[in-house]
């Protein structure tokens, strides 16, 4: 009888190891890192933000190791030194650089914004702003060659204003220490990203009068991009983070201005959720994030013709679309 007794407890301890080993949970598969560095970090980039908290990125495999070059040309050379994989930054670099004959180039792969994300802020609250008003003013501007000062050249130039001639425009201050010149007392006028113009405008420094992406259309303003060489070895990679990023697109598309920010706040630490608030909405009202990672011909073609209206000797010969961009894998991300 005794021996019965022991031989069923034995049984039901086996079976309860076997139902509870059954349930433990199996251990998740490594995730693959990706080392991805942004030119700047701001709200502009809120999908890709997004595609990071929301946990897009480890539904692919990935996990991304984030840095911030603060300005493109610094972003460029991380990728061609090989110390980040995927850059982010305006598409000129990755033309400046094939125009230079490297053999292991930069190729353009997926898109995020379609417009400058920089704001025209004033010292005073112009309700009746015009661009022309801009003549005899001083601006402080960006870094010469750069999509943001060559978009805001562009702009002056469609409304009848020579650069250097019509208005004096400041760019040989840093890209992160035009807001504090302005402060300080330089200029009329400083071309602002976000949240630094909303920011400046809370602390009563200055409003926001213009925004630049709204006057020089549609272009494909910050890009994602990879040497030939990266992405031929590691095509599984480059799918994977454009799924991520197109998903990040899709959930910004889809949530309210207040969503959006709660979603992002970790990225600006110390920032005021309601200045976040309208900085989103600011971006969501000028339509400024694409609606896939399609980059087109036209596109591109568009920004060249920025670049080249503000210094043709910038681009002597424009490269084949097809050598510097590919668009399988945002067709692709579609696709799923």
């Amino acid at each position: 009888m005794r021996f019965k007794k022991v031989l069923a407890i034995f049984t039901i301890f086996v079976l309860s190891l076997t139902i509870f080993s059954g349930c433990k949970e199996q251990p998740k598969k490594d995730l693959i890192k990706v080392r991805l560095n942004e030119v700047v970090r701001s709200i502009f980039y809120a999908p890709m933000y997004v595609a990071i908290s929301q946990g897009f990125f480890k539904e692919e495999g990935l996990e991304i190791e984030l840095s911030t070059g603060q300005g493109a040309d610094k972003t460029m050379q991380q990728v061609l030194s090989k110390n980040a994989d995927i850059g982010f930054c305006g598409p000129e670099q990755v033309i400046y650089l094939y125009n230079q004959g490297r053999e292991d180039y930069a190729i353009l792969f997926a898109q995020l914004t379609k417009r400058d994300g920089s704001f025209l802020v004033s010292r005073v609250n112009e309700t009746d702003f015009a661009w022309e008003n801009l003549k005899g003013k001083t601006i402080i501007g960006g870094r010469p060659g750069g999509v943001p000062e060559m978009t805001l050249e562009y702009v002056l130039r469609n409304h009848g204003l020579t650069p250097g001639k019509d208005v004096n425009i400041i760019t040989n201050i840093a890209f992160t220490a035009t807001a504090q010149a302005f402060k300080s007392g330089t200029g009329d006028y400083v071309a602002l990203f976000e949240p630094t113009a909303s920011m400046l405008e809370k602390e009563n420094g200055g409003y926001v009068v213009a925004s630049i992406g709204k006057a020089s259309g549609e272009i494909p303003y910050t890009c994602f991009f990879a040497t030939k060489s990266y992405i031929n070895e590691n095509p599984e990679i480059i799918q994977k983070f454009t799924n991520a990023i197109y998903k990040g697109m899709l959930w910004t598309e889809s949530h309210s201005s207040r969503e959006i920010a709660e979603a992002v706040k970790d990225f600006f630490p110390g920032s005021d959720i309601e200045v976040l608030t309208k900085v989103v909405e600011r971006y969501k009202q000028q339509d400024t994030w694409a609606k896939t990672p399609i980059l087109s011909e036209d596109a591109l073609s568009r920004l060249m013709d920025i670049i080249q209206s503000y210094n043709p000797s910038l681009i002597p010969k424009r490269p084949p679309y097809k050598d510097i961009v590919t668009t399988e894998f945002a067709k692709k991300s579609l696709e799923k």
